[in-house]
């Protein structure tokens, strides 16, 4: 792993515990301890981290971690949720993304599917995102149309949440969205951390006539503090392949299609 790499490992790490110590980072990213204190000492400079006794916290100006710090963790798996998404996709459909890494992984799916790339005097799609980062990606792409809902800025997941997000996703209809969570349990549903993105990917599932919830199998069994909803929003449930069997039946059982998302190879579907 290089090194800008193992950096974002840690941040995410961080992100998700809130605090780690040395040697349990070292453990986790398989470095040295001497290599982690090295990176946790860097990140510090930067104040993305604040050190502590053995250890390093999140920094009192972070809550989430931005995308561009993220984007290198379980990306394996997050291509492959995506590219399982990108198929439920029909052209000239309306998609729904909301904001996250593995969103952002659908995204660039879309972006790069042959028939959504082709030259013509019409959009191949249109996007619907509160998600500055994915907006500003797929703005270049003149065959997709970029509908961003407004809102204010969410300084570390940069997402739009608030009001004028919600005005503008009452006044439109979406054929499919895909929600990103931060937890997955079979329980409780899709949850996030903070209650405003809660509220607008719950609204953004509500508007489309299908709603998807996407997550690698890291995210499945925890449970964040702001909930999105369950098969109350959301019919399909995508992840990938390291999810446990008892686990993804227990979504089954409730209600949920799993989608098993395998690189290179056919998706497993549980009823």
């Amino acid at each position: 792993m290089k090194r800008h790499e193992r950096m974002n490992a840690l941040l995410e790490l961080l992100g998700e515990r809130g605090r780690v110590d040395v040697e349990e980072a070292a453990t986790a990213l398989e470095v040295s301890a001497a290599t982690m204190r090295r990176d946790m000492d860097a990140l510090a400079e930067q104040q993305l981290l604040t050190r502590t006794r053995g250890g390093a916290v999140l920094s009192s100006v972070a809550y989430d971690l931005p995308i561009r710090y993220k984007h290198a963790h379980r990306s394996a798996e997050k291509e492959a949720v995506a590219q399982a998404a990108a198929k439920l996709v029909d052209r000239g459909d309306v998609v729904g993304l909301s904001g996250g890494t593995t969103t952002t992984a659908i995204a660039r799916a879309l972006a790069t599917r042959p028939d959504f790339a082709e030259a013509g005097p019409q959009p191949h799609l249109t996007i619907v995102t509160n998600s500055l980062n994915i907006a500003n990606e797929l703005a270049v792409r003149p065959q997709i149309k970029i509908v961003l809902t407004g809102g204010v800025a969410h300084s570390r997941s940069f997402e739009l949440v608030g009001p004028f997000s919600e005005l503008v996703l009452q006044q439109i209809s979406i054929d499919i969205a895909f929600i990103g969570a931060n937890g997955m349990d079979p329980v409780m549903g899709a949850t996030v951390h903070d209650e405003a993105e809660a509220r607008v990917n719950r609204l953004m599932a509500e508007r489309a006539r299908r709603a998807v919830v996407v997550a690698d199998s890291s995210k499945i069994g925890e449970r964040c503090f702001a909930r999105v909803g369950d098969t109350d929003v959301f019919d399909t449930f995508i992840t990938d392949a390291s999810a446990k069997e008892s686990t993804r039946r227990e979504f089954a059982d409730r209600g949920l299609r799993v989608v098993t998302a395998r690189p290179l190879a056919t998706e497993r579907v549980s009823e």
